[in-house]
């Protein structure tokens, strides 16, 4: 950009804040006029049938801050809701903007809507100037020595954080330039209803929304990271960031928490950066091998493994009720909150594939359906690494017993007794595998099994000798 822009317009989408915003600042920096769009996508609205969507109430929150942010600077959020093919060139044209700015999306929906955008904007001589902002590296910026994506995480690991130790993380200073915002006054922001969709149960399991929100959930989250190697493991105690809806609607800042992480130097930061470049690294598979996104498996030969998919049995999983206490409880954490644990995220899913041998196509959709922050990349790969069948997988003999995970990350019971109160009268030894405790004195036991609780609807041993054969069948 050698010329100052009049007028130009910013389109958020993933990135859901105003600020260390990488398009907001370049708009802001180079423009006379900024003005601040976002686009309800009714192509992706009409593929949710879960109508007080967690995920919508999440988005509508932050934009309502966002506008109110705004509103205080004498500026406004432009909020619409169709097919933005048609409307960022309409929004352009209504506002007299000479540039559209927005910052990247990495799954081939976005890219083809984005490209279809910018050709059109191009032939009114209108430039599009795109930027990555949701991700600390992307794309082919991290390559082994002859130059191709990595496929496994601990060598691109290593390469990532020699190129962050040598080129330091920027961060864009949105405020120093918010006297360009445009100044204007727009309709007040459509409700939930009017959009489609319901609210959901947020408020009331107290998700901190917004910006500030996820603000709030940093500064707490610095009093304990320097424990995170330990407590990130235990699903029944305050021990993650909880900040993983946040990275996935943008309302914070990936290079604020990389340079958090960072400054700390403690174990606990190096495993917490440790995440945050594993979320990187699923950006870059998806951008590298895109053929993941048409429900593919990342090593082709497990492409048709022929699971057994009972779908009794998947329904026990889907509803918390298969016998096994810590895979029901973090299921039914997920019904009722959209949140579930990543020990957990683990178990579960390795549970689904090895133990009752369901496709892990099914388990990747439920979560894809119900979980807040679900994101294609990391949810796909964490799938596919569970199941065996993805880049950098645990390979498809070791198999997660979902006793030992429970006595290990639930020692107390504490988190099964949250999200299965059938079971809280059970002591610590009986609490994970209560079944067998009951056969010992089934008179005398708290919990009539089969009535109260399930019985286990397999045996994992069993299970475990028929995962193995069918992925020997396939090698």
């Amino acid at each position: 950009m050698n010329n100052t822009i009049n007028s130009s317009l910013v389109w958020l989408r993933r990135d859901l804040r105003l600020y260390d915003h990488k398009a907001l600042f370049h708009a802001l920096k180079n423009s006379n006029a900024v003005y601040c769009c976002f686009i309800f996508d009714i192509k992706i609205l009409d593929k949710l049938s879960i109508k007080n969507d967690r995920r919508i109430d999440f988005i509508w929150h932050a934009l309502k801050e966002i506008k109110a942010d705004l509103n205080k600077l004498g500026s406004d959020l432009i909020v619409e809701l169709g097919d933005p093919v048609i409307l960022i060139p309409s929004l352009i044209e209504k506002y007299k903007c000479n540039a559209l700015f927005l910052n990247k999306d990495y799954e081939k929906y976005a890219i083809d809507r984005d490209n279809r955008i910018s050709d059109e904007l191009q032939k009114k001589n209108i430039e599009t100037y795109k930027y990555k902002d949701q991700v600390i590296f992307e794309e082919r910026e991290i390559l082994t020595q002859n130059n191709s994506p990595y496929t496994v995480f601990t060598p691109y690991k290593n390469t990532h954080l020699k190129k962050i130790f040598n080129e330091g993380i920027t961060q864009f200073d949105c405020e120093s330039y918010k006297v360009n915002l445009a100044k204007f006054k727009n309709k007040s922001l459509q409700s939930l209803k009017e959009i489609g969709f319901e609210k959901s149960n947020i408020s009331s399991i107290k998700i901190p929304l917004g910006t500030q929100g996820g603000l709030a959930l940093i500064e707490d989250f610095k009093t304990r990271i320097n424990n995170y190697n330990y407590s990130r493991n235990f699903p029944g105690i305050k021990g993650v960031s909880y900040l993983s809806v946040h990275n996935r609607f943008g309302t914070v800042s990936i290079r604020h928490l990389a340079k958090i992480a960072l400054e700390h130097n403690s174990e606990g930061s190096s495993i917490w950066l440790n995440e945050l470049i594993w979320r990187d690294f699923y950006f870059q598979i998806l951008s590298n091998f895109p053929h993941i996104q048409d429900g593919e498996t990342f090593k082709s030969k497990y492409n048709n493994l022929k699971f057994e998919n009972d779908e009794k049995k998947f329904s026990a999983w889907v509803n918390g009720k298969t016998g096994f206490p810590i895979v029901d409880a973090g299921m039914r954490q997920l019904n009722s909150t959209g949140f579930m644990h990543n020990r957990l995220r683990m178990i579960i899913a390795c549970f689904l594939v090895k133990d009752l041998l369901i496709d892990w196509r099914w388990g990747e959709k439920y979560f894809a359906e119900h979980l807040i922050d679900f994101d294609f990349s990391a949810n796909n790969g964490g799938w596919q690494w569970a199941a065996s069948t993805g880049c950098d997988a645990q390979p498809y003999f070791r198999i997660f017993n979902p006793l030992l995970q429970s006595e290990k990350f639930d020692p107390e019971g504490k988190f099964i007794k949250r999200y299965v109160p059938e079971l809280e009268l059970l002591n610590k030894k009986q609490i994970h595998q209560p079944s067998v405790f009951f056969n010992e004195s089934p008179n005398n036991f708290p919990v009539k099994m089969g009535l109260d609780y399930p019985f286990p609807i397999v045996s994992h041993a069993e299970q475990k000798l028929k995962i193995m054969a069918l992925f020997k069948n396939t090698v």
